[in-house]
């Protein structure tokens, strides 16, 4: 009887362990313990052989164990993450060895993004470099047959021989330029070579620039002070002109001035103007395929200009702080308007003005791709809205025409720095 009565007790033990931990463990080990026949078997065998203590060191294995699978989990989002981002970074590489780089966000450059200086001789290819040296031969060539104009109105030995000087001097470089091309082609060419034959070059270039401007001086100061245009041949980010004189603080503006350009896509920065704190504090500028846009204190009105014709065009924009209110003319003639631009926001002073880049730090910071590419001149600001007859005064060449109270376009008060250059220049005789 006590027998049977012990089987029955094992097999009871063996239910109860059986429906506690079957699905906690493998396979299953039945342990028969003695117990009094009005006890409860399942509490006496959970007393028994420290079962409670296995369940508790198997549930903490099983919540270790769900924790290390989150973990992994875990580690390989951060690991794909970190895969995508090493792909888009290897992709811009490429894209920035390579030519003609786009910028997203229309006209504005954007906070922190990388620069494109492809007109930084130091970082360009071999090939684009020694493409930007043959328009830089070409614009000096261009310079030297105004001068023969020049010296056959005002016969001078000395000037003639210098002339004569200067036009070997760029035969030189031309040869230089063209042997280095055919290298190239055939392949010959090596890194060392590419920068010693492209520090030589350069330097050749900056020699020949400062004597033809040497040159140009005494023709330059026959000529009255107004009557001259300045010249950027290249996209680059170290040609520029600087005007003197700041602006004052301004409840209102006009800015006119004649631009020629065949520049695409964009003619680039015509000027900008930037103060303490605000780069973009006033700037026009044509980037890329987008529109060509005024922006005062970063806000942006997109301008109905279309000049890159290689067509001499007298622009005007017209703006004042009571609603931001706006007006477009090109050649004499109002095409847009608008308001709602910088409302409320006067120009601020002690900033600087500069022509043919747009500023990401005050008065320096350049980007290539924004550089002007073209011919600028009579650039004036006034410190009130012109009227549209003013205007048109000005698009005409006509005696009434005003000089700008704010910035007139004088000689004396521009500053040319990287191989910009200044011409002789009369709008009406351009145009007419």
């Amino acid at each position: 009887m006590l027998v049977g009565r012990t089987a029955r007790t094992c097999a009871l033990l063996a239910l109860c362990l059986l429906g506690s931990w079957a699905q906690d463990f493998g396979p299953t080990r039945f342990i028969c313990t003695s117990v009094p026949v009005d006890a409860d078997m399942c509490a006496a065998s959970v007393a028994a052989g420290g079962a409670e203590e296995l369940r508790s060191n198997v549930l903490q294995l099983r919540e270790t164990v769900l924790q290390q699978k989150e973990t992994i989990l875990s580690q390989k989002e951060t690991i794909r993450e970190l895969t995508t981002k090493l792909g888009r970074c290897e992709s811009q590489s490429t894209l920035d060895a390579g030519p003609g780089e786009a910028r997203s966000g229309g006209g504005r450059k954007q906070p922190g993004s990388g620069k494109n200086t492809m007109g930084d001789l130091s970082r360009t290819p071999a090939a684009e470099t020694l493409s930007q040296l043959g328009q830089t031969l070409q614009s000096l060539k261009t310079r030297l047959e105004n001068l023969e104009q020049y010296s056959r109105l005002n016969s001078s030995s000395q000037t003639n021989s210098l002339k004569d000087l200067l036009q070997s001097k760029i035969d030189d470089l031309e040869r230089q330029v063209l042997s280095r091309v055919n290298t190239l082609e055939e392949g010959k060419g090596g890194p060392k070579n590419d920068t010693e034959e492209r520090v030589k070059i350069e330097s050749a270039l900056t020699s020949l620039h400062q004597r033809i401007s040497e040159l140009e001086k005494g023709q330059k100061d026959n000529r009255p002070g107004d009557k001259f245009q300045l010249t950027f041949p290249l996209r680059t980010n170290y040609m520029y002109a600087k005007v003197k004189k700041s602006l004052p603080e301004m409840y209102a503006f006009t800015v006119c001035m004649w631009l020629k350009s065949s520049a695409a896509p964009g003619v680039g920065t015509p000027f900008s103007y930037a103060v303490p704190g605000q780069a973009n504090e006033l700037v026009l500028i044509e980037w890329g395929n987008n529109p060509m846009e005024i922006l005062i204190n970063d806000k942006v009105a997109k301008l109905p200009f279309v000049i890159n014709d290689s067509k001499w065009h007298h622009i005007c924009v017209t703006w004042t702080t009571r609603d931001g209110v706006w007006e477009a003319y090109q050649d004499g003639t109002q095409g847009g308007n608008g308001e709602n631009l910088a409302p409320y926001h006067p120009i601020k002073p002690q900033g600087v003005l500069v022509l043919g880049q747009e500023q990401d730090t005050l008065g320096g910071g350049f980007d290539a791709t924004q550089a002007f590419v073209g011919e600028l001149a009579h650039f004036n600001i006034w410190d009130r809205k012109l009227t549209p007859g003013e205007v048109y005064n000005l698009a005409t060449c006509s005696s009434k025409a005003l000089s700008g109270n704010v910035i007139a376009w004088t000689e004396s008060q521009i500053e040319i720095f990287g191989g910009a250059t200044k011409w002789t220049f009369e709008a009406c005789r351009q145009i007419n």
